[in-house]
């Protein structure tokens, strides 16, 4: 090995530690501002601030706020996905028990930010593109999960329609829930359709 090589590829991997850090930090922010402020309120300025992470670096990593916001709710949203499949590994596998698990994940904060992403995109093309591309993907994910979780058989008729009706059914009791605790209600709606789902399985 040549003299150096080794500090060199030490430094390299300080960096890359600290550009993680860094990424970690501004995407933590920017979901907690979207949570707190909306999407109006969540400027680049107070992300930085938040995280604790220069102007300069925040721009280094995410030159617009529209770039900077979906990646937090990409990254945020990866890792509650990672979070629902250990939840799910410990927790009954009824239909029931499934349902309610995946209407959980959908009334987190998460959905909170990504809501306010979803509003702003209406009206901005270019963050339009970037929602529409996470979106698709956020939502295959989950729905594979879904699958999984409920030991479902998309091949069978009518299977691939309820789970997606499923998904979409939580994502509404979600927004229900965006003005007042709805949680009462949603236990009685999830109680019901997990019912009429275990038929359509």
């Amino acid at each position: 090995m040549w003299p150096g090589t080794l500090g060199g590829v030490e430094t390299r991997q300080r960096q890359a530690d600290r550009t993680r850090e860094t990424k970690r930090k501004l995407m933590e922010a920017t979901v907690e501002c979207l949570v707190e402020r909306g999407w109006s309120g969540t400027t680049t300025t107070e992300v930085a601030e938040r995280a604790g992470v220069s102007r300069g670096a925040q721009l280094h990593h995410f030159r617009t706020r529209g770039e900077l916001v979906a990646a937090a709710v990409e990254h945020v949203g990866a890792e509650s996905v990672e979070v629902l499949k250990r939840r799910a590994a410990i927790t009954d596998k009824s239909t029931h028990a499934v349902v309610e698990l995946i209407a959980d994940f959908h009334a987190s904060d998460l959905f909170t930010a990504a809501l306010e992403l979803w509003v702003a995109a209406r009206t901005d093309p270019e963050l339009r593109e970037q929602v529409l591309e996470l979106q698709a993907r956020l939502g295959r994910e989950v729905y594979g999960l879904a699958l999984e979780l409920l030991d479902a058989d998309e091949t069978k008729p009518g299977v691939k329609d309820a789970v997606q009706a499923t998904l979409d059914l939580v994502r509404g009791l979600a927004l229900a829930n965006q003005l007042a605790d709805d949680g009462k209600r949603r236990a009685h709606v999830v109680r019901y359709w997990a019912r009429m789902l275990e038929e359509q399985l």
